[in-house]
């Protein structure tokens, strides 16, 4: 089994400004990251715009990573729903072909109980020829997996490996990272969280701002797990602002800014329902872009 440890990327989908996915600047992005020094991308995540891709744009996505990866780095899938059923509809070899893992999202809207959640993840864990990482994301799902829970679905299926988790919540965190067996990883799901979750003993991260800004991102992460607090510390304050201004209009947006300023990618479109960052945003990132440049 691959280890899924330090700086995970959840790739964008990017889009040219007719929303046709751009299979080019895909193939440039996953280039960049790989020379910044992250350690595993993860596909089809929240900031892929996965909802919005219909099925045809979702298998033209995880080839095109696979082809440009070239079997360098691990890959991750997102495979979520909360529609049980179609999570195991969707575990098949075809679907799940030239990846490591599967990225699944605690179920959303329904808002299941604990017992719900665990019997979810039994089916996906009993269906997937592939690891499993659980993915906690109580903003976006309006229910949050507790410690508990994922303590119970850590020790009953071996192919559950570990938890994304996003609850924005270090106490919580801590509850998982004391509780959870040894050789199960807690992943942190928030840039700004993922220091201190790291220091305390967590596997890494799967990051948003890490695909923009990977090389400075990747090693606040290696320094955090090597104790080296000093370091550590001063590259995560350097990242504060700009994490902020990707999130501050919602993801993907603002990270789609910041990679076309880098030209990473043509263009920063993103679909409906969401929209652009504004001007104001714009600015900002731009900002800090070019102050980055001059401190180099």
């Amino acid at each position: 089994m691959k280890a899924f440890k330090g700086t995970g990327v959840a790739l964008i989908t990017p889009f040219r400004e007719d929303l046709s996915v751009d299979t080019r600047s895909l193939e440039r992005l996953v280039e960049y990251v790989i020379a910044g020094g992250v350690d595993y991308l993860v596909v089809l995540g929240t900031t892929a715009e996965a909802a919005t891709l219909n099925s045809e744009e979702k298998k033209l996505v995880k080839e095109t990573v696979v082809a440009a990866n070239k079997g360098r780095l691990p890959l991750v899938l997102g495979v979520g729903s909360n529609n049980t059923s179609e999570v195991v509809e969707a575990l098949t070899p075809d679907n799940l072909q030239g990846y490591d893992a599967v990225l699944s999202v605690s179920p959303y809207y329904n808002k299941p109980t604990q017992e719900g959640i665990y019997r979810h993840f039994e089916q996906v864990a009993l269906n997937s020829s592939l690891p499993v990482i659980l993915y906690n994301v109580p903003g976006r799902t309006a229910s949050n997996m507790l410690p508990e829970t994922v303590v119970r679905l850590a020790n009953d299926f071996e192919n559950i490996i570990g938890i994304k988790e996003a609850a924005g919540d270090m106490v919580q965190a801590m509850r998982l990272l004391k509780d959870v067996p040894d050789n199960f990883m807690v992943i942190s799901g928030d840039d700004m969280l993922t220091l201190p979750m790291v220091a305390a003993g967590g596997a890494g991260v799967i990051s948003v701002i890490g695909q923009g800004l990977p090389e400075k991102f990747s090693s606040m992460v290696v320094a955090a797990g090597e104790a080296h607090l000093k370091k550590a510390n001063a590259l995560h304050f350097e990242l504060m602002d700009v994490i902020d201004y990707i999130f501050e209009e919602g993801n993907p947006a603002g990270i789609k800014s910041l990679l076309h300023q880098l030209d990473v990618i043509e263009s920063p479109a993103v679909r409906l329902p969401l929209v652009e960052a504004s001007e104001g945003l714009r600015s900002k990132i731009s900002k800090y872009l070019q102050i980055g440049a001059a401190l180099m």
